[in-house]
């Protein structure tokens, strides 16, 4: 049974698919199998003609509440029910189905597409031998087994098929998280020739998404990418949503809704910049009597972002980060403030700086160990705009902390309405511990004023 076959088929997926609102996905996906197709419907989608036998990669860029995820799971049950990988497993070995998304909750929401796709159809729901929260394992030795974007997470299987749902948007781990992971899966899917299926709304022009949409999209290739707004793929989809965002933020809706990638997105620093200024061990230094110490909190609340600490000082115009504290969620503030009111006695420092975060609450909780808080008056895209001219000319030695680097690595630059540049972490990122080490970067290299010479000074 074909693609097309099981969509329209009101025995397995008709009662979803069928529908005329789904008629341009199933004129893509026959193209994708090599099946007749309707060839101006299908040039629309990719600016080439239909290919006449089955392209061996699908990379979809469409539009928000364009159907994606319901299409992404009909694609994983379709690959694991309906092909045959026994005869080329060893014993023992089972034929995967990934589904790899941005974090666990959207893998979770695709996971639910796939469990009722498979469990309320009959004779779907006959095969399964084993469910966990995370896999369904079928009788014909094939797994569906959903997990993020990590690189490590994806080796060591035998796939029948990889489908990378929303990958513009993984920000996972590494320089080039997107990249990494493509990497690792070829080898597993050349076993069994898996398809590699990635389904993504725009973001940046980067990553593996831009590439392979600027390499072969309208190429006659066995590479096939699509490109589509979201109403061509969802006539369901309210045209008043669409006009207000774009009321709303035009740059953001062209790429949320009309799938078209973001121009006023950059890179803030260079993989090379940031390694030239890690320092090659010690991810901590001492207490030194001889320097003056700063200190930089981001606080937190403890159930969303970090709790984060970095202590630094300047030796010879080069700003040093000594030390960078992290407390993931969940956890007490306040037992957080009590650990590292400890550690910022072990420097001799008194007086810290941080944001505005809660109010009152961070400068209540340092006094009553002793050290001030004060709130630092510029926002956290200046801070990492001062930042920047330290890391390009290596005036700030970095500690070697993987989730510094990745957190550098990953923040971009975006230019508003207004021409003001932003500098942020990219969205399902953070940036917690790059705040509070570019906040410490910024207190090194500030003038102080000397009391007993009434002049400025820098340390």
């Amino acid at each position: 049974m074909n693609i097309i076959e099981a969509m329209q088929d009101p025995h397995l997926f008709g009662d979803v698919f069928a529908s005329n609102s789904w008629t341009n996905w199933r004129s893509l996906l026959a193209g994708f199998y090599g099946l007749p197709t309707d060839n101006d419907l299908f040039h629309q989608l990719t600016q080439r003609q239909a290919p006449s036998k089955p392209s061996d990669e699908l990379w979809l860029v469409v539009g928000r509440r364009g159907g994606k995820s319901n299409i992404a799971a009909l694609l994983a049950v379709y690959e694991a029910v309906f092909n045959d990988h026994a005869s080329k497993l060893t014993k023992g070995e089972v034929a995967t189905v990934m589904v790899i998304a941005a974090d666990r909750k959207q893998a979770r929401s695709v996971m639910r597409y796939i469990r009722g796709l498979i469990l309320e159809t009959p004779m779907l729901a006959s095969m399964v031998v084993r469910e966990t929260p995370e896999s369904l394992e079928l009788s014909n030795r094939c797994v569906i087994e959903i997990m993020t974007a990590t690189h490590r997470g994806t080796r060591g299987y035998t796939v029948a098929a990889a489908i990378l749902d929303e990958i513009a948007f993984w920000h996972s781990e590494g320089a080039n998280p997107d990249k990494e992971i493509i990497s690792a899966l070829r080898p597993s899917l050349a076993t069994l020739g898996g398809k590699l299926i990635a389904l993504s709304s725009p973001y940046a022009r980067r990553g593996v998404l831009w590439s392979n949409y600027r390499r072969h999209f309208g190429q006659d290739t066995r590479v096939l990418v699509a490109q589509a707004p979201s109403l061509l793929m969802n006539s369901t989809l309210p045209p008043e949503v669409i006009a207000e965002a774009k009321l709303e933020d035009p740059i953001a809706a062209a790429a949320e809704y009309e799938a078209q990638f973001r121009t006023d997105v950059e890179s803030y620093v260079s993989i090379e910049a940031v390694e030239a200024c890690t320092r090659p061990s010690h991810i901590e230094l001492p207490h030194n009597s001889t320097h003056h110490y700063f200190a930089f909190v981001d606080p937190s609340g403890g159930s969303a972002d970090a709790f984060t600490m970095a202590i630094g000082h300047n030796e010879k115009d080069l700003v040093i980060v000594d030390k960078v504290c992290s407390t993931r969620p969940p956890f007490s503030p306040e037992t957080v403030v009590q650990a590292y009111c400890e550690i910022l006695k072990q420097y001799r420092i008194r007086e810290i700086k941080g944001d505005a975060y809660a109010g009152e609450w961070p400068r209540e909780q340092f006094s009553k160990r002793g050290v001030t808080y004060k709130r630092i008056q510029k926002p956290k895209s200046e801070l990492f705009g001062e930042l920047l001219p330290l890391l390009n000319s290596e005036r700030i030695e970095l500690p070697p902390l993987p989730q510094l680097n990745q957190e550098l690595i990953a923040l971009e630059r975006r230019t508003t309405r207004s021409g003001r540049d932003i500098i942020d972490h990219p969205p399902n990122g953070h940036d917690d511990v790059a705040n509070a080490v570019a906040g410490v970067g910024v207190l090194c290299t500030e003038p102080v004023f000397c009391i007993s010479t009434n002049i400025r000074m820098a340390y």
